[in-house]
């Protein structure tokens, strides 16, 4: 706490405690504001409303800083690898050697799922949603471990957390390889992680698959970018549904469900459907930033700008890069792509942007390199669930750990009817 506020209600004043974060961010804490008062705060969509106090990850969107544990973004995209960065995240730390082989050796030997649940991937059409399938089996884990879904024990929680991690992945490449209707491919335990995953979304039993050291790292980068952005919609979803002690497959499928809506994880999604349309329709990108730029003209400009960055997120900077180096290496030729770097420098080179901040985003990028990867449109979703898991399940724990352990509870403001009787059938008109 540092210091008291007061607040006026009907005449009467209220003490409100007063509390600052290490980076200077300010809070009001109303914890007991109804009690005292009786009023409650009104707050849609909690844009101004702190659910929690946290040590995991510091955004300032006015400036465009992003840190996990301190660390800023581009250091970990830099110099570290998405097992490092989970790691970081969950533990609080950077790994030593021993600790970093550890963790590996732990996310290699757990990367095989039960053979059981392999037959649970038959029973989708290829037409399901890979997201679809990949909540319905993080939660289906919880029936493999009844033994290690106590929330409240550490040591059942640290069982279970290099499992999810591992098998994970081997989910998400399998729900892949059901759409293709394809037979899975197992995973090799000599691989890292990210080699891993590409090897099973992309090999066959037919030849043999070659790792792609430019594909590893730019698939690396891409999950540390989105391995946490503290309080957004999935991650609170995490906490809320860990908030009742649902066990951490349950409340991590919950995110998953979260992150599935258009609004929050398919949104470069939609930055690949755009692209196509404008390709498909041949509209020239001249007339897409006019269309953008009338508020009449029904046109939304996928991928630029976001609701917490006022300036240019920092993890489109950083992804930007590694799109440009792996395109001109690979010299991969995409209508698309084409299209998309046209559109960025339009954006980029326009005073109506420029004035409003509306730069691309982390959005408009992955969805640009996913595509170069050769990773459908339908599994940029499972991707982007893929990178934050690490971040919610840092979230769950520290909500266990550091919590005040109360359920969480929004109130409403009821705007229904006041009270009426019950009118029988023949009365009804």
């Amino acid at each position: 706490m540092s210091g008291m506020g007061e607040i006026i209600l009907d005449g009467k004043s209220y003490k409100l405690p007063v509390l600052v974060g290490t980076e200077k961010e300010k809070a009001v804490d109303i914890t007991k504001l109804r009690q005292d008062s009786g009023y409650i705060t009104l707050d849609s969509g909690y844009g101004n409303t702190g659910a929690c106090k946290s040590a995991i990850t510091f955004i300032d969107g006015d400036l465009g800083i992003l840190r996990y544990r301190g660390i800023p973004i581009e250091e970990l995209a830099d110099k570290s690898d998405f097992v490092e960065t989970s790691y970081l995240l969950i533990y609080g730390q950077l790994p030593n050697r021993t600790q970093r082989e550890e963790f590996r050796n732990l996310l290699s030997g757990h990367a095989m799922i039960h053979e059981g649940m392999i037959k649970f991937f038959d029973g989708y059409p290829t037409t399901a949603h890979p997201m679809a399938i990949l909540s319905a089996m993080v939660c289906s884990l919880s029936s493999y471990y009844p033994e290690h879904l106590d929330p409240n024990d550490p040591t059942q929680v640290n069982h279970l957390v290099p499992r999810l991690l591992s098998k994970m992945r081997t989910i998400a490449a399998y729900s892949y390889k059901k759409s293709k209707g394809q037979p899975v491919i197992y995973p090799k335990s000599d691989l890292d992680y990210c080699s891993n995953f590409l090897r099973m979304m992309f090999a066959t039993p037919a030849e043999e698959y070659q790792i792609d050291p430019d594909m590893v790292k730019a698939l690396n980068v891409l999950l540390i970018l989105h391995a946490d952005h503290e309080q957004n919609c999935s991650t609170s979803t995490v906490r809320l549904v860990g908030s009742s002690d649902a066990n951490l497959f349950a409340s991590i499928a919950a995110g998953i469900c979260a992150l599935w809506g258009p609004k929050h994880g398919g949104a470069n999604q939609e930055v690949v459907e755009m692209l196509e349309l404008i390709e498909k329709e041949k509209v020239p990108v001249k007339e897409i930033v006019r269309r953008a730029k009338d508020k009449n003209s029904g046109f939304r400009l996928m991928g630029f700008g976001h609701r917490v960055y006022k300036n240019f997120d920092p993890r489109a900077k950083v992804i930007k890069t590694y799109c440009d180096k792996l395109l001109a290496k690979k010299g991969i030729k995409d209508p698309l792509l084409d299209i998309a770097k046209e559109l960025e420098e339009a954006a980029l080179s326009d005073d109506f942007f420029k004035e409003r901040k509306l730069y691309p985003n982390v959005d408009f990028y992955s969805g640009v390199i996913y595509r170069a990867m050769g990773i459908p449109t339908d599994m940029f979703t499972v991707m982007f669930a893929l990178g934050r898991l690490p971040g919610w399940i840092a979230h769950w724990i520290e909500m266990h750990r550091d919590g005040d352990g109360r359920i969480g509870r929004p109130r409403q403001v009821y705007v229904g009817d006041t009270q009426r009787p019950y009118i029988p059938m023949d009365q009804r008109k």
